[in-house]
């Protein structure tokens, strides 16, 4: 292969738009059903609905307890104003002090942080990831209740790397050097921290814990499901089609109620090349690329075969051959164990194959099926809901209730009514649909290999990018992000997207009725100062108005926090100023912003301990797109020094309850 020069390295991992499908866009509720009314966004009045109708009239006052939280100090900080420091900042009162950045050594005997990024791949693969996303704190007496507040396992995602940050220089040039791809594989993945609180209230890692533990893009991991041991998954490196090396592009997170953590893997197809004249619908609706991989991983492989695994051409005479379905063993919900650091990372094709955002659980009920819900994080992508076919004991409850289910993607209706429609080849109305469509799956394997094409078959409705979902803790109302789509055409609204150039996004709810109904609202609209949700007549103001709302969790308080993921032009002008986070009281619709970001990071991933008492927060690529000599960020090191990502311990000074 030639060498030539990559011009720029597309580390933005955003999804090409990939569903052109001809599900209804609705337009036809909107010309019958549609009440418009006008709402101010900054200057300028939009035209947006009222969409829903009357049945979640009542949500309101079955989230009234949470409004307790308020009466008992609770959102009594003052919020603070957006701004474009490099820094963290949070409200008087609180401290935010950086830990665990990008490259601290983890596992024993790692090597030391090298400023000038010149750490290989075999001394990255035993730090601390970069790009910091999802998360979660795993008290360290879990097995026993679940109550320390001072110890426990910090698990977070690491969701991708900027090749100008990570190394100390980029030659762009083609081939890769297999060094750099290989040291970008360790970047990602997962990292398993063994933290413990110290006498004066510093956390610090534990070393030499047992517990600490790196899953990368090279990790060995297990196929379970319907979709184990499918010709569709066989490749050179599994020729059984029951294995796969690494987790990529790992974006949110989920928890089980057994206590192990759920890694997604969100924009693993960018990752990936097929040069073949027809290419695989699996492939297709995914966006793999028949020019070239975004980070050009397959270009290596002349130096080391390895990294051939990128490149899903068919180039030998049989699948087993070549890495044709490498690209099939991507898209899952993994499991790992944090407790057994000799467990191996399971992905679980129960729950469908697409760019998952996260993974968030409904509250477990003895003698219930088990219920789950993630977002397809890309533009006019939808939203499911895996429910398993075992029910739920406690005593015996476990991975085997993420392996065999239905999985289901939601269509919202124009009266506030919701229908979740099964993508199981045994169901009379799928398959008359995908007889319609003239579409043939061959199992259920098939299926979920194709959830996408399933979706479109079964006629959910297009969303603006479904991106992190949260399960209140009492209520069991379900909020989802859905973070922007700048393509979306006035004849393309629909009420559950009721604005077209969605460039701020907005978050949606439901409750279920039943396994295959729910009612909705939309509860916020994102946007400038004045913009206004009709439904609530709720109006942000200059201490909660933001963009591209991402992040989303509820803490054992009931109160809603809001993370944002804006980019471009959204960070560097206008009002906005750096990403944020918020938090809501969703009873009283009391919103405040609680903590800004340094330049060019997405704030991302949020947790407590049990006694809400201390906050972790996730800074994912400060400085993004900078380097690799000059960098538009120095957080957390300062100087001259290249950017990190860090997580962001958050305490109360007085040493209060979080958001009191």
């Amino acid at each position: 292969m030639a060498k030539h020069t990559v011009t720029q390295f597309d580390i933005s991992g955003v999804e090409p738009q990939a569903n052109f499908s001809a599900n209804p866009e609705f337009q036809q509720v909107l010309d019958n059903r549609l009440s418009r009314r006008r709402f101010l966004q900054g200057a300028v009045a939009l035209a947006v609905g009222s969409f829903i109708g009357t049945s979640l009239t009542g949500c309101d006052s079955k989230v009234a307890a949470v409004s307790a939280a308020v009466q008992k100090g609770l959102l009594g900080f003052e919020a603070i104003s957006t701004n474009r420091f490099d820094t963290v900042t949070v409200p008087a009162g609180y401290s935010a002090k950086p830990f665990l950045p990008w490259g601290t050594p983890l596992l024993p005997n790692a090597a030391a942080y090298k400023g000038d990024g010149s750490n290989t791949a075999a001394e990255q693969a035993m730090q601390i990831g970069s790009h910091h996303d999802g998360m979660h704190f795993f008290p360290i007496d879990l097995k026993q209740g679940g109550q320390n507040s001072e110890e426990g396992l910090l698990v977070m995602n690491h969701e991708y790397c900027d090749p100008k940050i990570l190394h100390g220089a980029v030659e762009e040039i083609l081939p890769r050097p297999a060094s750099q791809v290989h040291k970008e594989l360790a970047a990602h993945g997962v990292s398993v921290a063994h933290i413990k609180k110290q006498p004066d209230g510093q956390w610090q890692l534990v070393q030499e814990s047992q517990y600490n533990r790196r899953i990368t893009g090279m990790t060995p991991m297990e196929l379970t499901g319907p979709v184990r041991g499918n010709a569709k998954v066989q490749t050179q490196y599994s020729p059984e089609g029951i294995a796969t090396r690494g987790t990529l592009n790992n974006c949110a997170h989920g928890v089980t109620p057994w206590g192990t953590y759920l890694t997604c893997e969100e924009n693993w197809a960018l990752l990936f090349v097929n040069r073949d004249t027809r290419m695989p619908r699996e492939h297709r609706r995914y966006s793999v690329s028949e020019e070239h991989s975004i980070m050009y991983w397959e270009t290596a492989a002349r130096e080391d075969a390895v990294l051939q695994r990128f490149d899903a051409s068919s180039i030998a005479d049989s699948a087993t051959a070549d890495f044709r379905n490498e690209p099939n063993t991507f898209g899952w919900i993994v499991e790992i164990d944090p407790f057994n650091p000799q467990s191996m990372p399971v992905k679980h094709t129960a729950m469908g194959r697409f760019a998952h955002e996260g993974i968030i659980f409904a509250k477990a009920e003895v003698g219930k099926p088990l219920v789950a819900y993630s977002g397809d994080d890309s533009r006019f992508e939808y939203i499911y809901k895996f429910v398993s076919a075992e029910l739920y004991d406690p005593a015996t409850a476990g991975p085997h209730l993420l392996d065999s289910g239905t999985l289901y993607a939601a269509r919202f209706n124009d009266d506030g009514s919701g229908e979740w429609l099964p993508l199981d080849i045994n169901s009379a109305d799928f398959k008359a649909k995908a007889a319609a469509a003239k579409v043939e799956f061959t199992d259920q394997a098939d299926v979920l290999l194709n959830t996408r094409l399933a979706a479109d078959i079964a006629g959910a409705t297009k969303m603006d990018r479904p991106e992190w979902g949260a399960v209140h803790p009492e209520t069991g109302e379900v909020y989802f992000t859905l973070t922007n789509n700048s393509q979306r055409h006035n004849s393309q609204l629909n009420p559950a997207n009721p604005r077209s150039n969605n460039t701020q996004g907005h978050i949606i709810r439901w409750r279920e009725a039943s396994i295959t109904r729910f009612d909705w609202d939309i509860f916020l609209l994102s946007g400038e100062a004045y913009t206004y949700t009709p439904h609530h007549q709720f109006m942000l103001t200059e201490e909660n108005h933001h963009a591209s709302p991402d992040g989303l969790w509820f803490d054992p308080n009931g109160l809603l926090w809001i993370q944002t993921d804006m980019s471009g032009g959204q960070l560097r002008e206008g009002t906005f100023g750096n990403n944020q986070m918020l938090v809501a009281d969703v009873g009283s619709h009391q919103i405040k912003r609680f903590l800004v970001g340094p330049i060019g990071c997405e704030v991302t991933g949020v947790v407590m301990t049990p006694d809400c008492r201390t906050m972790f927060v996730n800074i994912q690529h400060p400085g993004e797109g900078s380097g690799p000599y000059s960098f538009s960020s120095t957080w957390p090191d300062r100087g001259t020094r290249r950017p990190r990502s860090a997580t962001v311990v958050i305490t109360k000074d007085d040493g209060g309850l979080i958001g009191s």
